[in-house]
C-alpha cells in the first residue's frame, strides 16, 4: 500500500500486483492524491497525471473509485492549467454517448457522467459555454439509461446545476421536463437522485415555485406512493423546501424576474390535499385497512407530514413565531377533516402525523420565549373547539347529524392540541409558571373544561396534559387534585363529569412519582373514599353505573401508583373490595350465568376488569407488601376470573360484549405475568390452553397481529428488518407504516388506565395499542412466563416434542400459526417474510443454546449447509444463511468451532453473488454475526473476507444500502477481532490496517447515513486499537459536519465518537473542529465544538445522544477548562444569561441570498445540512432550562478541577504576580465576579432545577474563597464585595411558595456563608441572619400549620435543614469565642492606637457571632434536642418499630417515616454537635422549664413536645428533675453517637464522623457528662471499642487526632473520678491509709477482665494507633525476616497522634490499683521507651519532636506515681524500674552499624535517664551495672563533638548532682566532675566560636559552682582552685578584646561577672585562692578596670546572662 503513496500512479507496481487488489491499489492511490493535490505544485506533472487519470474513467472503475477519481480531476484542473479541461469534457461526453449498452462498459460510462459532473460543480462558469451541449447530451442518455446510470446522471445534473447556478437558465425547462417523470421510477434510488436534482434547480428555476407549483405537489404526492424511508426524507424536503420558496422567494431571484407570490392559505392548501387525498384517489372499506390498500395514503401522508416539518425549518423560529395561529389552525384542521378519520385506526395515524408536525417545529425551532407564546394560542383553540361542543350538547334537537359529526371530529383536534399543550408544558417545566398564574390566559380553565368532552378521547388527553402541567410545576399538584374532587363530588349525576375528573384524577396521581416533593399523605384517603363512594353508589342509577364502575376501579388502579407507604394504610379496604367483586364460589359463578341482561353483564365485566386492573398496579408498584398472606387472599379473585366462562355469555347476550370480555382476559393476563407462576400452578392446563386459543383459534383471521414480534428479534438485525427507523427522528410517524406490528397504532383510549402508569421511556405519551393486539401480545408473553413451569409430560401436549425448554421459541410456534391464518393468500408475504425468518432463525439459535447439544447442533448445521448447496431461490438462501448466522451468535465460538470452515466458505461464496443484492445483505449480515461470535477463532479467515469486503465495497452500486451497511458490520466485527493486534508493526498486520482503513474512507464517502454512522464506528474501534493509525485531523471535520446532519443515527455516531477521542485527546479534537470553523466559516469561530455542543443541546430530545454530549463536554472540561478558563467560563456564562433575558430568540437577519455564494463551498456532505443553515449557525434558540443546568453544574466542575491543579487560583496575590510574569496564565479568583454572577443568574431563576444548581455553586465558592485576602486591603477577604448579591441570591429561596428542596439548599448556603467569617459587621450579617430567623419561625409553627402543597417529609426536610443550619453557625460561633477567650487581650489595643480608622473595623469583638444566636438558643436547643430525639427514634433497628410513638415524632409524620429517615440522616451531625456545645456551655444546668416551653409552642405541637420530654400528655409536667433529665440527654446524645460511629456507612461524608467525635469531645469537657461516663463504666469501655472500631475503618489523620482526643476525655473523666472516690475515702477512715489505694482497675489481685476494663480497652485502641504509625513496634512484625524496613520518619500529623497516645499511655496507670500498675507497667514502660527510641532523631534546629516530649511527660508522670510506693509491689516496681532504665543502651552500640539510620538525639535519651535517676533514685542505687552505664552514657554526651548535646548535658548533670539523695549523686560527681574540668579548662585554647558552644560553657561553669557550693567547707578551696583559674583564663586583655569576636567578648563578660558573683560569696576561700597565683590577680584587676571604664562610657549592653535566660530550645515542660 506504501506504493501507492506517490503524485504519480506506480505503474510498475501496479503491474506486478494481482488483478484482484488493483482496485483496492488505485483507490488508495487516488486517496492519497485527493490529499495532497491542494498543497502542491503540479505544473510539470499536470500532463502525465491528467493521462493517467483519463486513462483510470476507461478501465470501468467502481463507484467509490469513480467519486474520487471526478473529485481529482477536477481538482486538479482548478489548481493547475486548464488548456485540456475541454479536450477532456469531449472524450467524456463521447464515452456517454457511445452506443455500447452491455454491462462491462456501464462502469465506464458512470465514471464518465461522474467526471462531467465533477468539472462544473468545481469550475461552474468557467466551462460556461459548453453546458448545453453537456446537458442535452445527459438527458439523451438519460432517456435510455438503466436505473444505476439514471441515477448517476442525476446526481451529475445536480452537480452541473449547483456549479452554474443561474448562467444555466436556459436548460431548466428541458432539465425539469425530463427529471419530473422519473419522480415515480421503479427505483427508489432514482427517485432520491431525481428529488435531490429539482431541489438543487428550485433555487434558480422560479417557474418550479410559481406556475407549475401544483404540478410540483402532484408529483411529490405521487413519488410518495410505495416510497421507502430514502425517498419519503428526500421527496419532503423537495416539496418542503418549493413550498417555502414560494411563500418567501430568495431574494436574488425575485429581483431578476417580476414574480407573483404564493399566499400563506394556498400554499397550505396545497399541502393539505396531500396530507387528506394521498396519492391513489380510491380508499377502501375498513376491513381492509389492515391489508395493502389503505396503506398507501398512509406514505403520502407520512411524507407530507415531514414536508410540513421541512418546510416551517425552511422558515425559521421568527416566521413560526409570527404566523403560528394561523399554521395551528390549519394543522388542527387537517385531523378534523373526515377523510383523515375515516376509521379509527386512520384518525390516530392522522393524529400522530399532526402531533408530529407540532413538536418538531414548536419544540425545536421555538425559544423558551416563544413557546409560552404558543401555548396561549393552543389554548384559545381549545378553547374555541370547546365552546363548539358545547353548543351542539346543548342543542336540544338531537336530530342535528352535523352536530354530532362535528363532535366526533373536535375530538381529534382536542386531542393533538392537548396532547401539544402537555408536551410543551413538560418540555419547559418550572419555565412556565407565568402561563398558569396569569389568569388572562386560563389554561387551567380550558383543560378542565375538555374533560367534559362527550369524547372519551379527548377527556383522556386533557387528563394527561393536566399531568404535565402538574410534573411540570409540582406546586399545582395538590391543589388541582382538590380541584377535581371537588368537581367529581358536585357533578356526580353527570357521566361525563365522573368519567373526565376521575380520568384527571387518576393521571395527577400517576404523576406524583416524577414530583420529588409529592403530595400530602391525607390526600390518599380521599381518593379512597372517591372510589368507595363511586363503586358503592353505581348500581342506584343505570345511566351512570359504567362510568362510575370504571372511574372508582380506575382510581384505585391509580392509587398504587403512590407506592407501599400510601397503599400500606388502605390494604384490608382493598382486598375486601376485590373479594366482592367476584362470585366467591364455582357454585355462584354457576348461578349467575343463569341471571343477567346484556346491560347488567357489561357493566359486571367492566367492574371485575377494573378490579384485576387495580390488583395489576397494586402489584406492579407495591412489591414490598406482596407477602404470602395477601398474595393468598389476591389469588380468590383472580383463580375464580380464570374459571368465569364469558364466551356462553357473549353468545347469549350478543356480540357487544366481546370487547369487555377481551378487556378482562386482558387484565387477567396482565397480572398473571407479574405473579410468581407458582402461585397458580393448579390451573396451568387451562390456562395454557386459552393463551394457545387466543393466538391460533381467534374469531377472526384479521385480528391476529402482535407488536412483540419486532422486538423478540436481535437488535443487530434491524438492518434486514429495516426497523433502523426506530432510531430515527421521524420514529413516531414512520412506525405507522411497519407492517404488522400495529405499531404506531397506539392510543389512550385504548387502555385508560395507561394514564397513570409509568411512560416507557422514549416515548412522549403513552400509547397502549389496540385490545385485539394488547390480548394477543398479553397472551404470548404470558405464555413465555408459564410454559418453562409446565411439567414434561404436559409441554409435548402443546407443542412438538423437539421444541422442549425453549420459551421463546415457542413464541414463534405461536406465531407461525398466526401467520398462516393471516396470510392465506397475502401479497405482502415478501415484507412479512423478512420478520418471520429472523424470529425463525432466533427461535432455532435459542434452542441450540438450550438443547446445547453437539449432535443437535450439527444437525441443524448440516441441514442449512445441504440446503445452501443445493436451493436456488432467494428466500430459502436468505433463511439458511441467517440460520447459520444465528446458530453461531447463540452457540458462541467454542461450540460451534467445527462448523466455522464450512459456514465462513459458503457464506463467503453467497456474499459474491450479484444478481440478487438480498442474498448478499443476508449472508454477510450472517458472516458479521459469525466473525463477532468467533472471536479469536476468526483469526485465520480475516485476509479472505477482508478482501472480499473491500472487492465488494469497491463494486456494489451505491443504492444498494443494505448491503454496504452490512459490508460496514462486517468491517467492524474484523476490526474487533483482530483487536490490539491493529498496533503491531508486521507485514500481515500492516496490509489488515490498511485495508481496513481504506473501507472505513469508502464507507465514510458513502451517500447513505447509516452507512456513514457504520463507517464512523468502525473507525472509533481502530481508534481504540491503534490510536497512532487514525488521522484525527481528518477525522475530527468530519464528525463536525455530522453533528449538524438531518440523521439521528448519524448524529448519534458522531457525538459517541467525539466522547471517546475527548477522553484521550480532547485538546487535539477542538484544536481540529477550530480548524474547521475557520475554513468553512461553517460556525462562529469564538466558541469553537464545545459551543456547538451546548447548542446541540438545546436541539437534541434523544436521551442517549443528550447523555454521550454532556459526557463530551464533561472529558472536554475536565482536560482543557483549567488551561483556558476564561474561555470555558464565558461559555458557561453565555449560556447561564439565558435566564436573566429570556428575550425573542434570535436576532433578525441572516438574509436568504447568502445561500448562493454559501453552496460554493459545501460539499455534498454537507448539502444536506443546509436545511434552514442560517438559522442554525447562530444558535436558533436561547439555551433552554436542562441546558443552563448543565452549565450550572459544569461550573462547579470548573471550581473542583482548579481547586486540584493550582493554589494560585484561590489565593488572589499569588495569581496577580503570576499573571505579571505572564499574561497568557490565568487564574479562577481573577475571575470572581464572574463566578458569582453566574451563581446569582441562576439561583434567581424561574427553573427550580437550575435555583438549586446556582445555589449549589454559590456554596462552593464560598466555600472554597472565603479565606481568600483582599491584598488591596489587609485584614479583609475578596469576597466581602459580593454580600448584596450573596444576600440578592439567597432571598427568593426563602420566599412563602418556594419548594422545601430549594429552601433546604437555601439554608445551607447561609450557614456556609454566616460561617465563613467573610462579613464581619454584624449589621451586614443581619440580613442574611434575618432570613434564617424567618425560617425559624417557621419551623416553630408546628406540625399542622402551613397549607399543605407536598408531602410531610418536605417539611420535615425543610425544618431539618434550617436547624442544621443554625447548628453549623452556632458551632462556628462557639469556636469563634473560644478563641478570642484564649487569645491574649492587648492585642486589639495596640492595633487601635496604631491605625485608627481600621482598628475598629479590624478585631471583631470576640462574641460577635454569639450575640446573634443567643436570643434564639432557648428555641433552638429544643428543637434540636427534639430533632436528635427523632432521630434516634427513627434509627431503631425494625425490630424495634413497636416502640416508636404512633403520631410520628416532632419533625416527621408516621406515614412519611421512609423518606423522612434520608433528611434527619443528612441533618443530625451539625444538631449534635451544637446540642453537645449547648450542653457544655450552660452546664447541663438549663432545665427546661416547662412553663416556658409551653408558651413557646403553640397548641398543634403540645402533643409533641409532651412526647419529647417523655411525659404522657395528661400527666402533670414537673415528674423529672434536673439530674434524671440530663440523665436522659447523656443517654440520647452518646446513644446516637455510639449507633453511628458503630458502623458509618462508607458513603458517609467525612463531616459526619468529624462532627460526632467533636460532639463527643465537648460533651466530655463539662463535668457532669464525665461523672456520669466514670461512674458507668461500661459506658466507657463500649465507647472505646466503637472507637477502635471506627480506627480500624476510618484512615484520615484528622479523625484520629480526634478519637485520641475523645480517649483522653474519658481516660481523664475516668482519672478525676478515681480521685473524688480516693479522697472521700481519705477523709472517712484516716487510720487505714493504704486502702484507698485498692480503689482503681486491678483490685488486689491486678488482674483486668477485657470486655470489662477501661484500661485494657483504652490500650488496645491506642496500641493499634501506635501500631498503624510505627508498624516496628510490633514484635510479630519486626521478628518476621520479610520485614527489615528502614524506619520510616513519621509525618507531622503522625507525630501528632504518637504524642497524644503516649500522653494517654502514661495517664492509664493512675486508673490502677497498685497490683493493676504492676499489670499494665510493663506493657506501658516498652511502648513508650521504644517509641522514645524511635522518635528521638536528632534534627537540624534542634527541636525536640512531640512524641519525644510526650513520651519524657510520661516517663515522669509514670516515675513520680503515688500509687505503686506500696509494700507488696515494691520489689516488682524496683525491678521494672531498672530493666526499664537497661532498655536505652543497646542502640548506642548499633549506631556504629547503621549510616543510613538517622542519628540519635542523645539528648532525649539523657534526660530520661536522669529522669529516672531523679526520681526513682532508691530502686536504682547501688545496682552497678545500672551505674556503670549511665555513666557511660553521659561521659559520652561531654565528650560529644556537638555543643548543644554538652550544654544538655550539663543541665542535666547538675539536676542529678544537687539530688538530695546523696547516695545516688555521689558515684556521678566522682566519675564525671574530673571529664568536666578537664573540658572547661580547654577552652582557653579554643575560645567558642558561635553561641551554642558558649552556651555549653556557661551551662558547665554552672555545674562546677553547684559544686562547690555543695563541697563541704574544708574542700572549699580545693574547688574554687579548680573553678577560679577557668574563669580568669576565659578574660581578653585589652588588646585582644578589641579585635575579639562578639561571641568571644560575651564569653569575657560572663567569666567576669561570675567572678564579681563568687569572690563576695566565699571571700576566705577565693583570697586564698588569689593569694597563691599572682598573675591571676593582675588578670583579674586589668579586665575589672577595662569594663568599668567601658560602663563609664554609657555602653549600656545588656548584661550578658541574656543569652542564657532565654536558650534556644524550649523543652515543652521543665520536667524537675
Amino acid at each position: 500500500m506504501e506504493l501507492a503513496h506517490s503524485l504519480l500512479l506506480n505503474e510498475e507496481a501496479l503491474a506486478q500486483i494481482t488483478e484482484a487488489k488493483r482496485p483496492v491499489f488505485i483507490f488508495e492511490w487516488l486517496r492519497f492524491l485527493d490529499k495532497v493535490l491542494v498543497a502542491t505544485d503540479v505544473k510539470e506533472k499536470q500532463k502525465k497525471l491528467v493521462e493517467q487519470l483519463t486513462g483510470l474513467i476507461s478501465s470501468s472503475p467502481g463507484p467509490p473509485t469513480r467519486k474520487l477519481l471526478a473529485k481529482n480531476l477536477a481538482a486538479l484542473y482548478s489548481i493547475g492549467d486548464t488548456f485540456t479541461v475541454f479536450q477532456t469534457l469531449d472524450k467524456c461526453n463521447d464515452i456517454i454517448k457511445s452506443k455500447d449498452d452491455t454491462a462491462a462498459y456501464l462502469p465506464t460510462k458512470l465514471a464518465a457522467v461522474a467526471c462531467v459532473g465533477a468539472f462544473y460543480e468545481k469550475m461552474g462558469r468557467m466551462l460556461g459555454s459548453s453546458f448545453p451541449e453537456t446537458v442535452n447530451n445527459l438527458l439523451k442518455s438519460l432517456k435510455s439509461a438503466e436505473s444505476q446510470g439514471r441515477s448517476e446522471i442525476l446526481m451529475s445534473l445536480q452537480k452541473v446545476l449547483s456549479g452554474l447556478g443561474g448562467a444555466a437558465a436556459s436548460c431548466h425547462r428541458d432539465i425539469y421536463k425530463n427529471a419530473r417523470s422519473l419522480l415515480t421510477d421503479r427505483s427508489m434510488a432514482v427517485r432520491c437522485a431525481v428529488a435531490k436534482c429539482l431541489l438543487e434547480l428550485q433555487n434558480e428555476a422560479v417557474f418550479m415555485w410559481t406556475a407549475e407549483l401544483e404540478n410540483v405537489a402532484t408529483l411529490c404526492f405521487k413519488a410518495l406512493e410505495n416510497s421507502n424511508y430514502g425517498v419519503r426524507v428526500a421527496v419532503s424536503k423537495l416539496l418542503g423546501t418549493v413550498m417555502a420558496t414560494a411563500l418567501i422567494p430568495k431574494q436574488a431571484t425575485v429581483m431578476r424576474q417580476n414574480v407573483k407570490r404564493a399566499t400563506l392559505e394556498e400554499v397550505l392548501e396545497l399541502m393539505a390535499t396531500g396530507f387528506l387525498r394521498g396519492g391513489s384517489g380510491f380508499l377502501k372499506s375498513g376491513g381492509e385497512m389492515l391489508k395493502v390498500g389503505g396503506s398507501v395514503n398512509r406514505e403520502v401522508r407520512v411524507g407530507v407530514t415531514q414536508a410540513y416539518v421541512v418546510f416551517v425549518t425552511t422558515l425559521g423560529g421568527q416566521w413560526l413565531e409570527r404566523n403560528f395561529a394561523t399554521f395551528l389552525s390549519h394543522v388542527l384542521d387537517l385531523v378534523s377533516h373526515p377523510r383523515a378519520t375515516q376509521t379509527h385506526v386512520e384518525a390516530v395515524y392522522s393524529r400522530r402525523c399532526v402531533s408530529f408536525i407540532l413538536r418538531a417545529t414548536v419544540g425545536s425551532l421555538l425559544g423558551e420565549k416563544a413557546q409560552i407564546a404558543a401555548a396561549k394560542d393552543i389554548c384559545q383553540a381549545i378553547g374555541k373547539q370547546m365552546k363548539a361542543v358545547e353548543a351542539v350538547v346543548n342543542d336540544a334537537n338531537s336530530e342535528n347529524k352535523a352536530g354530532a359529526a362535528d363532535i366526533a371530529a373536535s375530538q381529534h383536534v382536542m386531542v393533538c392540541a392537548l396532547q401539544e399543550l402537555g408536551s410543551l408544558v413538560q418540555s419547559l417545566n418550572a419555565t412556565a409558571s407565568p402561563l398558569i398564574q396569569e389568569p388572562s390566559i386560563g389554561l387551567l380553565e380550558t383543560v378542565t373544561s375538555v374533560l367534559l368532552h362527550p369524547s372519551m378521547a379527548a377527556r383522556l388527553a386533557a387528563a394527561w396534559c393536566l399531568r404535565c402541567v402538574a410534573v411540570a410545576l409540582p406546586f399545582q399538584l395538590t391543589p388541582f387534585l382538590d380541584r377535581c374532587a371537588e368537581r367529581l363530588n358536585n357533578l356526580k349525576t353527570s357521566p361525563e363529569a365522573v368519567s373526565g375528573y376521575s380520568f384527571a384524577m387518576a393521571a395527577l396521581l400517576g404523576g406524583v412519582h416524577q414530583c420529588p416533593l409529592g403530595i400530602p399523605h391525607a390526600k390518599g384517603k380521599m381518593v379512597v373514599s372517591i372510589a368507595e363512594d363511586l363503586l358503592r353508589t353505581a348500581a342506584q342509577n343505570s345511566r351512570l353505573s359504567l362510568q362510575r364502575t370504571q372511574a372508582g376501579w380506575l382510581l384505585l388502579g391509580a392509587l398504587m401508583t403512590l407506592g407501599p407507604s400510601v397503599v400500606r394504610y388502605h390494604l384490608p379496604k382493598m382486598l375486601l373490595l376485590w373479594r366482592n367483586v367476584f362470585p366467591r364460589s364455582l357454585k355462584e359463578l354457576e348461578a349467575e350465568k343463569a341471571r343477567g341482561d346484556s346491560f347488567t353483564w357489561q357493566v359486571t365485566l367492566e367492574g371485575r376488569a377494573g378490579a384485576l386492573c387495580a390488583m395489576r398496579s397494586f402489584v406492579a408498584h407495591c412489591p414490598e407488601l406482596l407477602t404470602e398472606d395477601v398474595i393468598r387472599k389476591l389469588m380468590t379473585p383472580i383463580e375464580c376470573a380464570m374459571t368465569m366462562i364469558i364466551p356462553s355469555v357473549i353468545k347469549a347476550h350478543g356480540a357487544h360484549l366481546k370487547a369487555s370480555a377481551a378487556m378482562v382476559r386482558l387484565r387477567l393476563y396482565d397480572i398473571l405475568a407479574l405473579l410468581p407462576p407458582k402461585t397458580y400452578e393448579g390451573s396451568f392446563n387451562a390456562l395454557l390452553r386459552e393463551l394457545v386459543a387466543e393466538f391460533t383459534l381467534t374469531d377472526n383471521s384479521a385480528n391476529t397481529t402482535t407488536s412483540l414480534l419486532r422486538s423478540l428479534c436481535h437488535y443487530d438485525d434491524s438492518v434486514l428488518l429495516g426497523s433502523w427507523l426506530q432510531e430515527t427522528d421521524h420514529k413516531s410517524i414512520e412506525d405507522q407504516l411497519q407492517p404488522n406490528s400495529a405499531s404506531g397504532s397506539g392510543a389512550l383510549e385504548h387502555d385508560p388506565s395507561s394514564i397513570y402508569l409509568r411512560i416507557p421511556a422514549g416515548e412522549a405519551v403513552p400509547g397502549p395499542l389496540p385490545l385485539g393486539v394488547s390480548v394477543i401480545d398479553a397472551s404470548v408473553a404470558l405464555f413465555g412466563v408459564v410454559f418453562p413451569h409446565v411439567s414434561y409430560k404436559h409441554r409435548s401436549v402443546y407443542i412438538y416434542v423437539q421444541f422442549q425448554n425453549s420459551m421463546r421459541s415457542l413464541l414463534f410456534v405461536a406465531m407461525e400459526r398466526s401467520v398462516m391464518l393471516f396470510f392465506p393468500s397475502s401479497t405482502d408475504l415478501e415484507c412479512f417474510f423478512h420478520l418471520f425468518i429472523c424470529a425463525a432463525g432466533e427461535a432455532l439459535g435459542r434452542m441450540a443454546q438450550v438443547v446445547g447439544e453437539a449432535t443437535f447442533i450439527a444437525r441443524m448445521a448440516q441441514y442449512s449447509f445441504d440446503k445452501l448447496k443445493s436451493a436456488r431461490d432467494v428466500v430459502s438462501r436468505t433463511g439458511h444463511s441467517l440460520a447459520l448466522g444465528c446458530l453461531h451468535r447463540y452457540v458462541g465460538g467454542i461450540g460451534s468451532g467445527q462448523h466455522l470452515k464450512t459456514s465462513v466458505s459458503i457464506l463467503l461464496a453467497l456474499a459474491q453473488d450479484g444478481t440478487s443484492p438480498e442474498v448478499q445483505t443476508w449472508s454477510l449480515h450472517s458472516l458479521a454475526l459469525i466473525v463477532d461470535s468467533s472471536g479469536p477463532m476468526y483469526r485465520g479467515y480475516v485476509e479472505p473476507t477482508l478482501s472480499l469486503v473491500l472487492t465488494l465495497l469497491l463494486t456494489v452500486p451505491p443504492s444498494h444500502t443494505e448491503v454496504h451497511q452490512c459490508l460496514g458490520r462486517c468491517l467492524g466485527a474484523i476490526i474487533t477481532t483482530v483487536g490490539p493486534e491493529l498496533q503491531g508493526n508486521g507485514a500481515t498486520i500492516s496490509t489488515i490496517r490498511s485495508s481496513c482503513l481504506v473501507g472505513c474512507a469508502i464507507t465514510q464517502d458513502h451517500s447513505d447515513s447509516l452507512v456513514q454512522a457504520a463507517a464512523i464506528s468502525c473507525l472509533q474501534q481502530l481508534h481504540m486499537f491503534a490510536p497512532r493509525h487514525v488521522n484525527l485531523s481528518s477525522l475530527v471535520p468530519s464528525l463536525c459536519v455530522h453533528l449538524c446532519s438531518s440523521h439521528l443515527l448519524l448524529r448519534r455516531a458522531a457525538v459517541a465518537c467525539l466522547r471517546q477521542l475527548a477522553q484521550r485527546e480532547a485538546a487535539e479534537v477542538c484544536e481540529y473542529a477550530m480548524s474547521l470553523a475557520k475554513n468553512e466559516l461553517v460556525r462562529d469561530e469564538m466558541t469553537g465544538l464545545e459551543g456547538v455542543l451546548f447548542g446541540m443541546l438545546d436541539r437534541e430530545t434523544d436521551r442517549k445522544l443528550c447523555s454521550d454530549i454532556h459526557d463530551t463536554l464533561g472529558h472536554m472540561l475536565s482536560s482543557l477548562a483549567v488551561e483556558n478558563l476564561s474561555h470555558w467560563l464565558m461559555l458557561c456564562k453565555d449560556v447561564l444569561a439565558a435566564s436573566s433575558d429570556m428575550s425573542t430568540t434570535a436576532p433578525l437577519g441572516g438574509g436568504k441570498d447568502e445561500e448562493s455564494e454559501k453552496k460554493d463551498e459545501m460539499d455534498d456532505d454537507t448539502m444536506f445540512t443546509t436545511l434552514g443553515e442560517e438559522d442554525k449557525t447562530k444558535p436558533s434558540v436561547a439555551p433552554r432550562w436542562a441546558t443552563r443546568v448543565f452549565a450550572a453544574d459544569c461550573l462547579c466542575r470548573v471550581i473542583i478541577l482548579c481547586e486540584n491543579a493550582n493554589k494560585a487560583h484561590f489565593d488572589l496575590a499569588l495569581a496577580r504576580s503570576a499573571r505579571l510574569k505572564n499574561p497568557k496564565n490565568d487564574f479562577l479568583v481573577l475571575h470572581l465576579s464572574d463566578l458569582i454572577r453566574m451563581a446569582f443568574m441562576a439561583a434567581t431563576d424561574h427553573s427550580n432545577q437550575l435555583r438549586m444548581a446556582g445555589l449549589q455553586a454559590l456554596e462552593d465558592i464560598i466555600k472554597k474563597f472565603a479565606s481568600v485576602p483582599e491584598p488591596e486591603f489587609p485584614g479583609h477577604v475578596i469576597l466581602e464585595q459580593y454580600q448584596a448579591n450573596v444576600g440578592a441570591a439567597l432571598r427568593p429561596a426563602f420566599s412563602q411558595d418556594t419548594p422545601s428542596d430549594i429552601t433546604a439548599k437555601a439554608c445551607q448556603v447561609c450557614s456556609a456563608w454566616i460561617g465563613s467569617g467573610v462579613v464581619s459587621d454584624l449589621n451586614d450579617l443581619r440580613r442574611v441572619h434575618n432570613l434564617l430567623v424567618s425560617s425559624l419561625d417557621k419551623v416553630q409553627a408546628g406540625k399542622g400549620s402551613s397549607s399543605q402543597l407536598y408531602r410531610e417529609s418536605a417539611t420535615t426536610m425543610e425544618k431539618l435543614a434550617v436547624l442544621k443550619a443554625w447548628a453549623e453557625v452556632y458551632i462556628v460561633a462557639m469556636k469563634i469565642k473560644k478563641e478570642a477567650e484564649t487569645k491574649p487581650k492587648c492585642v486589639s489595643k495596640s492595633t487601635e492606637e496604631d491605625e485608627d480608622d481600621f482598628g475598629t473595623v479590624d478585631e471583631l469583638p470576640p462574641d460577635s457571632l454569639i450575640t446573634l444566636v443567643q436570643p434564639e438558643l432557648p428555641a433552638l436547643s429544643r428543637l434540636w434536642l427534639a430533632a436528635l430525639k427523632d432521630y434516634a427514634l427513627l434509627t431503631l433497628p425494625a425490630e424495634f418499630a413497636t416502640q416508636l410513638p404512633p403520631d410520628g415524632g416532632a419533625f416527621y409524620t408516621p406515614e412519611t417515616i421512609d423518606t423522612a429517615r434520608l433528611h434527619y440522616r443528612n441533618s443530625w451531625a451539625p444538631i449534635l454537635h451544637a446540642v453537645a456545645l449547648w450542653l457544655n456551655s450552660t452546664g447541663f444546668n438549663a432545665s427546661e422549664s416547662v412553663e416556658e416551653t409551653a408558651a413557646a409552642i403553640p397548641n398543634s405541637q403540645k402533643r409533641a413536645t409532651s412526647i419529647m420530654l417523655n411525659q404522657t400528655p395528661g400527666t402533670p409536667p414537673t415528674t423529672k428533675s434536673l439530674p434524671e433529665m440530663n440523665r436522659d440527654r447523656m443517654h440520647l446524645i452518646l446513644g446516637v453517637s455510639i449507633q453511628f460511629l458503630c458502623s458509618p456507612r462508607p458513603e458517609e461524608p467525612v463531616e459526619h464522623v468529624t462532627s460526632c467525635l467533636q460532639a463527643l469531645h465537648t460533651l466530655l469537657d463539662s463535668p457532669c457528662a464525665r461523672i456520669h461516663i466514670a461512674e458507668d463504666q461500661l459506658l466507657g469501655v463500649e465507647l472505646l471499642s466503637v472507637l477502635h472500631r471506627l480506627l480500624l475503618t476510618w484512615d484520615p489523620p484528622s479523625v484520629q487526632l480526634l478519637v485520641t482526643g475523645v480517649v483522653q476525655q474519658i481516660v481523664r473523666a475516668a482519672q478525676d473520678y478515681l480521685q473524688e472516690k480516693r479522697n472521700t475515702l481519705n477523709e472517712d477512715d484516716i487510720e487505714e491509709k493504704e486502702n484507698p489505694l485498692v480503689l482503681g482497675e486491678g483490685g488486689e489481685s491486678g488482674g483486668l477482665v477485657p470486655g470489662k476494663s477501661l484500661v485494657f480497652a483504652a490500650m488496645e485502641l491506642l496500641m493499634f494507633i501506635l501500631v498503624r504509625h510505627m508498624p516496628h513496634l510490633n514484635s510479630k512484625v519486626s521478628d518476621s525476616p520479610s520485614h527489615i524496613a528502614a524506619k520510616s520518619h513519621l509525618s507531622e500529623e503522625s507525630a501528632r497522634l504518637v504524642a497524644a497516645t503516649v500522653t494517654i499511655l502514661s495517664d492509664l496507670p493512675s486508673l490502677c490499683s497498685p497490683a493493676g500498675c504492676m499489670t499494665v507497667l510493663p506493657t506501658i514502660l516498652f511502648l513508650i521507651t521504644r517509641v522514645l527510641k524511635e522518635t528521638a532523631v536528632k534534627s537540624a534546629d534542634n527541636q525536640v519532636p512531640p512524641p519525644v516530649s510526650a513520651a519524657l511527660q510520661g516517663i515522669k508522670a509514670i516515675v513520680t506515681l503515688p500509687t505503686v510506693k506500696t509494700d507488696e509491689t515494691q520489689k516488682q516496681w524496683a525491678s521494672l524500674i531498672r530493666s526499664t532504665l537497661k532498655k536505652p543502651y543497646p542502640c548506642q552500640k548499633k549506631s556504629v552499624t547503621h549510616q543510613q539510620d538517622p542519628v540519635l538525639d542523645e539528648v532525649s535519651i539523657l534526660t530520661a535517664i536522669a529522669l529516672f535517676l531523679w526520681s526513682a533514685s532508691t530502686e536504682i542505687i547501688g545496682v552497678q551495672s545500672l551505674q556503670n552505664g549511665c555513666i557511660n552514657r553521659f561521659k559520652n554526651a561531654l565528650n560529644s563533638s556537638d555543643p548543644w548535646v554538652q550544654a544538655k548535658c550539663y543541665q542535666l548533670l547538675l539536676s542529678v548532682f544537687q539530688h538530695t539523695n546523696r547516695a545516688l549523686s555521689t558515684p556521678y560527681i566522682h566519675s564525671l566532675a574530673p571529664i568536666m574540668v578537664e573540658k572547661l579548662k580547654a577552652v582557653e585554647r579554643n575560645r567558642p566560636n558561635n553561641n551554642l558552644e558558649l552556651l555549653a560553657v556557661q551551662e558547665g561553669i554552672k555545674v562546677l559552682e553547684t559544686l562547690v557550693a555543695l563541697g563541704e567547707e574544708q574542700n572549699r578551696v580545693q574547688l574554687l582552685a579548680l573553678l577560679v583559674p577557668t574563669l580568669i583564663s576565659y578574660l581578653l586583655n585589652e588588646n585582644a578584646f578589641a579585635s575579639a569576636s562578639t561571641v568571644s567578648k560575651d564569653l569575657h563578660e560572663f567569666a567576669l561577672q561570675n567572678l564579681m558573683h563568687i569572690g563576695p560569696l566565699y571571700p576566705h576561700a577565693f583570697k586564698t585562692v588569689m593569694g597563691a597565683a599572682p598573675e591571676l590577680k593582675t588578670r583579674l584587676e586589668t579586665a575589672v578596670r577595662a569594663s568599668q571604664a567601658s560602663k563609664a562610657k554609657a555602653a549600656a549592653r545588656q548584661p550578658p546572662p541574656t543569652v542564657h535566660s532565654t536558650p534556644t530550645i524550649k523543652l515543652k515542660t521543665s520536667f524537675f
